[in-house]
């Protein structure tokens, strides 16, 4: 991650300061399972509390890749499934005000249990699945409060998926 401020002339020509955070692009992915989802869990340092949501993460020292390896790798790494068919429904920015930082949607199915191979910084991530209904549910009681998984699941609710 990078923070800058840019100096910037502004459309009434005044001159100011926009701080900007740099961030790579990462991948979300929705395991998508018997009209269910599986989720993880794990400690959030900057909420301070465990929280679920989509697997999701970017590829490390801002290297660059393939966007659909990126999914597949972060699916297996974090849940230890295996995706047989994974498609690319949208792209997203999730703070498009601060930060440059977006993200490829992806649903993932037909799903293969392998091992997980999970990042010293996710050893205390664990996995679950939910019904549709229940993912919701934890939505609205604000269980779930990851704004890239909720974006994503309402692009994929959007696209009738």
């Amino acid at each position: 991650m990078l923070v800058r401020e840019d100096e910037i002339e502004r459309g009434d020509g005044s001159r100011g300061v926009y701080g900007v955070i740099d961030r790579p692009d990462f991948a979300l992915v929705i395991p998508v399972q018997d009209d269910g989802f599986v989720l993880v869990e794990e400690f959030r340092y900057p909420i301070g509390r465990r929280a679920w949501n989509f697997p999701q993460g970017a590829r490390p020292n801002r290297e660059d890749g393939d966007p659909e390896e990126l999914a597949r790798m972060e699916l297996a790494q974090e849940t230890g499934l295996r995706a047989g068919k994974l498609q690319h429904i949208g792209f997203l920015h999730g703070s498009h005000g601060s930060s440059n930082q977006g993200f490829n949607v992806w649903v993932a199915s037909e799903l293969e249990q392998g091992p997980h191979d999970r990042e010293p910084e996710e050893q205390d991530m664990r996995q679950g699945f939910f019904s549709r209904v229940q993912f919701r549910d934890m939505v609205l009681r604000g269980e779930i409060t990851d704004d890239s998984s909720v974006a994503a699941y309402t692009l994929l609710t959007l696209r009738g998926l």
